[in-house]
């Protein structure tokens, strides 16, 4: 037992000194202020949305993408319908025009395939006229000044990949406060970890790279059996082409806002689908600390259930791992609190973090589930189970 222990507080040190290494990183990351520019955006942009079912979001994704204040002659919109069910295509055809092409994934493939998304953002790629690929989904809503905020960071630092924030806004439930806590320090990991070349990670919903540099890894290849990874494995592949040219774009006005998971069922398919990722990470870094963090994590749900279960050892010992418990759970939290505080910050969403707190066994509780299932289970995702 009183290994156990020892095991636990070397877990929560090594945690605690990642957690303030993620802060400074964050911190010490620069804001991109578009304003300082003097020169005017001239990059061409291919805008790829991937979309299956829809049909509630696509119209308000679409709106904002053609509201952009980037030159429209410089960008163009390239939806590919992932063989919806619903009006996907049909709302998609009232947008078609000079700027705006639909891509129906069904004229292109014969049979089924283990990575629908990858297929659709290569067959877009392939029809391109742009010199920079950025990519969203058909369920997000990006500001007015978006292409120019990316475009800008391009032209000023040159790198081959961009990753850029992603918000989920916070309603009034219960689980979407959970998920819009849990993007932000996913965020924050993402551009501290990327301002420290410590590993590299990035969410799809708002990313851009050269075209030139998906030409040159071959797009797609060698992931392209894998469901998941359109974003992060592709990631690794140009960063492994290019290293110390994959950059995270800090700008308020680059943030795209993307909804929540309706309900807990999807919200873990999508937690154990990036987590099926880990197996194919090329960038072998993030590894280390993927494992850390899930043993502390399991750690902290394991102790409790020793305390109530093992009748053998003495009661004032019983209640000393009850009383270690909680002080590791309250270290956790002022911790993760110190990380996540300039981050609410940065995204205006300050008046969630008394939340936090309440949210800290949940957190627990679905990093411990969903790592699992990410490796040994199977999810269901747009209506395809995928194992």
């Amino acid at each position: 037992m009183t290994a156990l222990i020892l095991i636990s507080f070397i877990l929560f040190l090594g945690y605690g000194i990642l957690i303030v290494y993620y802060r400074q990183g964050w911190t010490q990351l620069s804001v991109f202020d578009r304003s300082r520019q003097v020169s005017i955006p001239s990059t061409t942009v291919t805008v790829i949305i991937p979309a299956r079912n829809e049909e509630g979001q696509i119209s308000q994704c679409l709106t904002s993408v053609l509201a952009q204040s980037y030159p429209a002659h410089l960008f163009e919109v390239i939806v590919v319908d992932d063989h919806s069910t619903d009006d996907t295509a049909a709302i998609v055809k009232t947008f078609l025009g000079e700027h705006l092409q639909l891509i129906e994934l069904k004229d292109h493939l014969n049979g089924p395939i283990n990575s629908y998304k990858k297929k659709a953002i290569e067959l877009a790629i392939a029809e391109a006229k742009g010199k920079l690929i950025v990519t969203t989904d058909a369920d997000c809503i990006v500001p007015s000044n978006w292409l120019y905020t990316i475009c800008s960071f391009y032209e000023t630092h040159q790198p081959a990949f961009i990753a850029a924030p992603v918000f989920i806004p916070a309603e009034k439930s219960f689980l979407s406060v959970f998920q819009s806590l849990d993007f932000l320090t996913l965020m924050g990991i993402t551009g501290a970890a990327l301002h420290h070349q410590l590993h590299v990670m990035c969410n799809g919903a708002n990313l851009a790279y050269e075209k030139s540099a998906f030409e040159k890894v071959d797009g797609f290849s060698g992931i392209n059996d894998i469901a998941s990874g359109d974003d992060m494995l592709l990631m690794q592949k140009i960063n492994r082409q290019f290293p110390q040219r994959t950059m995270f774009l800090k700008s308020a006005e680059a943030i795209v806002s993307t909804r929540p998971a309706p309900s807990l069922s999807a919200f873990f398919n999508q937690r154990i689908r990036w987590a099926s990722k880990s197996n194919h990470y090329q960038d072998k870094k993030i590894l280390p600390i993927l494992i850390w963090v899930y043993l502390f994590n399991l750690m902290l749900l394991t102790l409790p259930v020793i305390a109530c279960f093992q009748w053998a050892i003495p009661e004032w010992f019983m209640f000393s791992i009850w009383i270690y418990w909680l002080l590791l759970l309250l270290l956790k939290t002022i911790i993760e609190l110190f990380f996540i505080f300039p981050l609410a910050s940065f995204f205006h969403h300050r008046e969630i973090l008394w939340w936090f707190p309440l949210m800290q066994p949940f957190h627990i509780l679905y990093t411990v589930i969903a790592g699992f299932l990410g490796i040994f289970g199977s999810y269901t995702w747009k209506d395809r189970k995928v194992n």
